[in-house]
């Protein structure tokens, strides 16, 4: 099994703070509410929601391209409130169904800019079956749902000022 790894960041008006309280620690109630046509609801099946948690997202039929996914399930690696750092790894579904990949590791962190805003830095490992590979394109495609899901977040956020303070 091989890891390819890619990198990327993100910008916001939004103070870091807000944005791990609603993108992190309360996501299961929030991202149902916030894109309903993608995202049924968040389960904790195992765990209290910190490391070693295991979570499914139920998705709506046709969201994801992938054949008919109907969920899929993180595992909660690393938790830190206070640095504003989450880690996690799809387990199961999506991304993790298909033929070449085993699961997916992600690394988040939130840090406030000089402006009242936050950049979010975010780390993907794709930990791949033996004699494939995850191109640069394929990490594009599918980095691309999770980032509208952000931008609907931040749309929720800018639009509700008090929410999450």
């Amino acid at each position: 099994m091989g890891v390819t790894t890619f990198s990327d960041e993100f910008a916001t008006q939004i103070p870091a703070s807000r944005l791990f309280n609603a993108l992190i620690l309360d996501a299961h109630n929030l991202f149902p509410k916030i894109t309903p046509l993608g995202i049924k609801s968040i389960d904790t099946i195992e765990g209290d929601g910190g490391p070693g948690s295991v979570s499914q997202i139920n998705v709506v039929q046709g969201y994801s391209k992938h054949g008919e996914t109907k969920h899929v399930k993180h595992r909660v690696d690393a938790l830190d409130k206070e640095n504003m750092v989450y880690a996690y790894t799809l387990i199961e579904g999506g991304e993790a169904s298909i033929e070449k990949i085993e699961s997916i590791s992600y690394e988040m962190k939130f840090e406030s800019d000089l402006n009242g805003g936050c950049v979010g830095k975010k780390t993907s490992k794709y930990h791949v079956k033996e004699g494939f590979e995850v191109t640069e394109e394929e990490f594009k495609e599918h980095n691309q749902k999770a980032f509208g899901v952000f931008k609907a977040i931040e749309a929720f956020l800018l639009e509700n000022p008090n929410a999450y303070v």
